[in-house]
């Protein structure tokens, strides 16, 4: 099927990841005379980046896609994304759908069909964010039982390390002040290159940190997921040696039970995990630290619960960003016993979002004094004269400013936490 050039729609579900490949398949039909269509004009082209973590991103997936063939009849639409490696099938008997690509990699070739013979190398902007996400890794090895991302996007790809450089310097003209590296697997960058090459010498994230640190310009860079053992002394060392990188990491802990993390098939335990965190608070000044939690896995006790509330409070996690567990098809433990009761699941998470709670007021007064740098994002809705922005911390910071200094970093210090806000007033130098 071919299309000349006209309105098209694009719809992510998913990760950070997914949010980066939208942009390039944006920017790509864009380059050849396609635009987004407004909000009552039909699309052309409808094209759906899905996610397939869980089987309710699969459902919000197949709704998306009928409602796009009803909202735009006679769209053609193309799905792409976690979902359609795994079900293409599926999704292909679905309203409107055109082509499903099993495989990414594919994308190009099927977009030719609608005109699109330049494939962009990388993106030159993030629409609808201050923050630009920059993808450097897709593919994952990992086994955990939980997890169904591996089959759907296996083995391990880095990119060129002159390509990421080069779409980095893009965004930073074109006034992104913030870059974040994502990745399916982000702390195995560059794995790939030298498994089984003797005399390979090897170049790994912390390797592409140190020269992300020396391109010219005003921003900074935030890593999204890592796994804890991946933050190994090479790493630490480099990220204390470079000035872009703001001292918050989100560590993937899961659980603090030895027990489940070895049902989960982890490659850690609590004790290793806290180690790490005790090194991360020794290379850098008062660091931030966000975690991701699965609440009720199958055969989870309260003690177990118990050993997760205590390596967070140990931890001092700024976030915890906790999920339910819920059984995916296709991995292990979906089929595992003693499956942990929906009451059982809810009465945790809230038992761990108010611990979550305590330990950001708890981290929040230790900034008290401190110097943060600050992106502006917005002005707040009932403080006039002031704007909010993400401080290097991972915190949300408010202070006086005006409409100029939005996407600009700022220099504050904080003066005060106010109903879980921090306020600031501005600096002239950040040290």
């Amino acid at each position: 099927m071919s299309l000349s050039a006209s309105t098209c729609r694009l719809v992510t579900l998913g990760c950070k990841v997914n949010q980066y490949e939208t942009q390039l398949v944006k920017e790509g039909l864009e380059r050849h005379g396609w635009r987004e269509a407004a909000e009552a004009e039909p699309a052309a082209l409808c094209v759906v980046n899905t996610c397939t973590v869980t089987a309710e991103a699969d459902s919000k997936a197949r709704q998306v896609i009928r409602q796009l063939a009803k909202a735009n009849p006679g769209c053609a639409t193309i799905v792409f994304g976690c979902y359609a490696t795994r079900a293409a099938d599926e999704l292909a008997q679905l309203p409107g759908v055109v082509e499903v690509v099993a495989d990414a990699r594919e994308l190009p070739d099927v977009l030719q069909r609608f005109g699109v013979h330049d494939w962009p190398g990388g993106i030159s902007r993030f629409d609808g964010h201050r923050r630009a996400f920059v993808k450097v890794q897709d593919g994952c090895l990992l086994n955990c039982t939980y997890c169904i991302i591996p089959s759907v996007r296996p083995g391990l790809r880095s990119r060129q390390p002159a390509d990421i450089l080069a779409e980095i310097g893009r965004l930073v003209s074109n006034g992104y002040r913030e870059i974040v590296l994502t990745g399916i697997h982000l702390g195995h960058f560059g794995v790939e290159s030298t498994r089984g090459r003797l005399g390979v010498p090897p170049y790994r994230l912390w390797h592409l940190l140190r020269e992300i640190d020396r391109l010219p310009g005003d921003f900074r860079v935030r890593l999204s997921s890592l796994e804890a053992a991946e933050v190994g002394d090479d790493f630490l060392e480099v990220v204390g040696e470079c000035q872009r990188i703001v001292p918050h990491f989100h560590l993937c802990l899961q659980s603090g039970s030895d027990r489940v993390l070895s049902h989960m098939k982890r490659r850690y335990r609590s004790g290793r995990f806290l180690e790490q965190v005790r090194k991360i608070g020794q290379r850098l000044h008062k660091p931030a630290l966000s975690t991701d939690v699965i609440v009720g896995f199958p055969g989870e006790t309260e003690e177990d619960f118990e050993e997760t509330l205590r390596v967070c409070e140990t931890a001092g996690f700024l976030k915890i960003h906790a999920f339910p567990f819920s059984r995916r098809r296709g991995t292990p433990a979906y089929d595992f016993p003693d499956q942990v009761a929906p009451e059982v699941k809810q009465r945790r998470m809230q038992t761990l979002r108010e611990l979550e709670a305590r330990l950001q007021a708890r981290y929040h007064s230790q900034l008290v004094g401190e110097r943060l740098q600050v992106l502006v994002e917005a002005r707040p809705a009932q403080t006039s004269g002031h704007v909010t922005g993400t401080a290097c911390r991972y915190v949300s910071a408010e202070f006086p400013g005006g409409l100029s200094l939005l996407g600009q970093l700022c220099d504050v210090t904080v003066t005060e936490v106010r109903d879980g806000v921090v306020l600031a007033k501005q600096t002239e130098s950040h040290p």
